[in-house]
């Protein structure tokens, strides 16, 4: 059971930040140092992204486990399961079906906000908090950093393609209609 009173519970909860978190502050440094360029919580963009990369069209949310249910998943019955693999998000057992719900809340909201990003032609990426763990990190970091290359590379590849069919098609000889 809860050590705390409901009212200090509350006071704790409530003061978690949502910007400048020590993940982000990980992500953006070792992003930064890497020669990539952002823009932070963007507001005309579905879900204030964390990060915004324009010129790679990628939006990077630096996600808390515990806020975003990292590793459960929703059953058919609405209850949130734990799956196998290991991770630091754990349900708290006071006031259980307040937290699940606000999980699951949460988890659909995220993936409502990366489906409207995707549909405006923006690529997204999850950062979770457990994978910038000090054993983790600069592996994270450099997937990362691989991730957004492989992005920019493919967009300009697809841009090259696009650009090669529309001076195929401008440069056919127009055939010439039969004179009557």
């Amino acid at each position: 059971m809860d050590h705390l009173t409901t009212q200090q519970r509350h006071k704790n909860m409530a003061a978690i930040r949502s910007k400048d978190t020590k993940p982000e502050m990980i992500v953006r440094r070792g992003l930064w140092s890497r020669g990539f360029r952002y823009r932070l919580n963007h507001r005309g963009l579905p879900g204030h992204p964390d990060l915004v990369l324009r010129k790679y069209r990628t939006c990077i949310f630096v996600n808390g486990c515990f806020w975003h249910g990292h590793k459960l998943s929703i059953a058919q019955n609405e209850e949130l399961v734990m799956s196998n693999e290991k991770c630091c998000c754990k349900i708290p057992k006071s006031n259980r079906e307040f937290w699940v719900e606000k999980i699951r809340r949460n988890k659909e909201r995220d993936r409502e906000e990366q489906r409207q990003l995707a549909k405006m032609g923006w690529h997204c990426i999850t950062v979770w908090e457990c994978e910038l763990k000090p054993a983790k990190r600069e592996e994270t970091l450099e997937s990362l950093a691989f991730t957004l290359n492989h992005i920019f590379l493919q967009d300009r590849r697809n841009k090259i393609d696009d650009g090669r069919s529309e001076i195929e098609e401008s440069t056919q000889m127009p055939v010439a209609a039969e004179e009557k």
